[in-house]
């Protein structure tokens, strides 16, 4: 599944999902009729009566694997006609039908609610959503109490696991860098109200920007982060100096980002300038200039190799 660019909404119902999960309350084959795949469907102590009941609960089952079969294929289809909106729909179909065949409590119903989790945050950029779902997902595997049966199930509950704390981690992310906006609209505001100034806070403006800064990097948005990091370092460089051990992790974040759009000689230029101030305030052989200066050998590195390829 390809990801498209994550936004964060400010609209957290999901009316697709609550249509289809009373959709699915209504269709529930019941507990003692369902068939585990794993199980075997014949045996020698097995009477006929048990194997006819067995025949009737599969012949139930047929059409709803059959639509669960004809969804995932769909899915593919419609994501690579770009057409998210409808590929999500038919996730929510997976879940309501995988909730009908195996039951609410296997770990096949949170491998749906695990990729409709995944959906929402990359299809859709819901990531409200997508924490719902992947927490239910959660919920399912820690609470489920059978066995896997083979190594393709265990393979398969595994890469289960991988996408859903992929979903949760991700949508962490996003909720850190929306709080953090929301703080900075709120200094805006405080700014106003001490016309001009905000000294004596304990969150001060320089953490915050670097911390929305650190947010937008985690989150891929580079020219942001770096928009953020460039006006942390304006606000050090008025209260402290241009001298100052605080410019050092910042000069190397920065660096960070320009190697990451690969603009390598900006990125030494940055690394300079934090070695120059580590052994200006420290010595050449502190532990400070010594890491300073691991960083630019290595961006130098990093920079002899790119030219490299590019001949």
């Amino acid at each position: 599944m390809r990801a498209s660019p994550i936004r964060i909404p400010t609209v957290t119902s999901d009316t697709d999902w609550d249509f289809c999960f009373h959709l699915s309350q209504q269709t529930k084959i019941p507990e003692h009729q369902r068939i585990d795949e794993s199980s075997p469907t014949s045996g020698s102590e097995e009477s006929e009566e048990d194997t006819k009941v067995k025949e009737k609960v599969i012949d139930r089952m047929s059409h709803p694997r059959e639509k669960l079969a004809q969804s995932r294929k769909k899915i593919a289809q419609l994501i690579k006609g770009k057409k998210n909106i409808e590929a999500n729909k038919e996730l929510i179909r997976c879940v309501i039908l995988s909730r009908i065949i195996f039951g609410e409590e296997h770990w096949k119903c949170a491998q749906a609610l695990a990729t409709l989790a995944y959906g929402y945050l990359t299809l859709r950029g819901l990531p409200a959503q997508a924490k719902k779902h992947a927490e239910s997902a959660k919920n399912v595997l820690l609470t489920w109490k059978g066995t896997t049966t083979s190594d393709k199930e265990e393979k398969q509950i595994l890469e289960t696991l991988v996408m859903l704390y992929y979903t949760l981690g991700v949508v962490c992310l996003l909720e850190a860098y929306f709080n953090l906006q929301k703080s900075e609209r709120n200094m805006k505001e405080l700014r106003e109200l001490y016309k001009g100034g905000t000294c004596g806070l304990q969150v001060s403006e320089k953490d915050l920007t670097i911390a929305l800064g650190r947010a937008s990097l985690a989150n891929c948005r580079l020219n942001l982060a770096l928009v953020y990091f460039e006006k942390a370092v304006d606000n050090v460089i008025a209260n402290k100096g241009d001298n100052t051990s605080d410019l050092v992790s910042l000069y190397q974040e920065i660096a960070q980002i320009e190697q990451l759009r690969r603009n390598h000689e900006q990125a030494i230029q940055y690394l300079h300038q934090a070695h120059s101030i580590c052994v200006s305030l420290f010595t050449e052989v502190s532990p400070q200039a010594a890491e300073a200066s691991a960083l630019l050998a290595k961006a130098y590195a990093m920079s002899g190799e790119v030219q490299h390829k590019g001949r």
